[in-house]
């Protein structure tokens, strides 16, 4: 067993785990506070990690998991009523995610709300290789999946963006 250094694997990691956790929920302060969560769990669970996985894909998991725990959290609080501004105002104008720099806010908006509507294992891959710049073989190691899984997935989510995306600017 080797030994945590856990201050090294904060100060390497925290930059990809905060921005992997905003990609997602697209409130710098939750993803802040993801991110403390992320390294708790992984703290925690230092002693179950397999040493055949890569570090930065065990972390981008639990970044992923915490994140995806946060959002179903926030729209069941939602839908019972005991959570209303969570959302309200919340638009791509006011999320600044390093990956991602469009001119327009206005597209910048549709395609945040369009990618959104996605399942979520297609919203998981394509926001991990979109927004994050991971390979399949990465996404398929975060995922648990087979590297033909997440090829499928991202067509799928593709060919919905494309098919939305499409409709808007025929409308427009």
């Amino acid at each position: 067993m080797i030994e945590l250094d856990f201050k090294q694997l904060v100060t390497q990691n925290k930059a990809q785990v905060y921005n992997t956790c905003l990609g997602f929920v697209k409130v710098p302060a939750d993803a802040e506070d993801l991110t403390q969560e992320v390294f708790i769990t992984a703290y925690n669970n230092w002693r179950k990690y397999r040493w055949e996985a890569n570090i930065k894909t065990w972390l981008y998991r639990i970044s992923v998991n915490k994140s995806l725990d946060f959002i179903r959290a926030n729209q069941r609080l939602k839908r019972s009523g005991m959570l209303t501004s969570y959302e309200e105002g919340l638009t791509v104008i006011d999320f600044k995610h390093p990956g991602i720099e469009l001119e327009n806010k206005e597209k910048a908006n549709l395609l945040m709300t369009t990618i959104a509507m996605l399942p979520e294992k297609q919203k998981v891959a394509f926001t991990l290789q979109k927004i994050e710049g991971l390979t399949v073989i990465e996404i398929s190691q975060i995922m648990e999946l087979s590297k033909s899984a997440i090829e499928s997935l991202l067509h799928r989510a593709k060919y919905y963006l494309q098919t939305k995306l499409r409709t808007y600017y025929e409308n427009k």
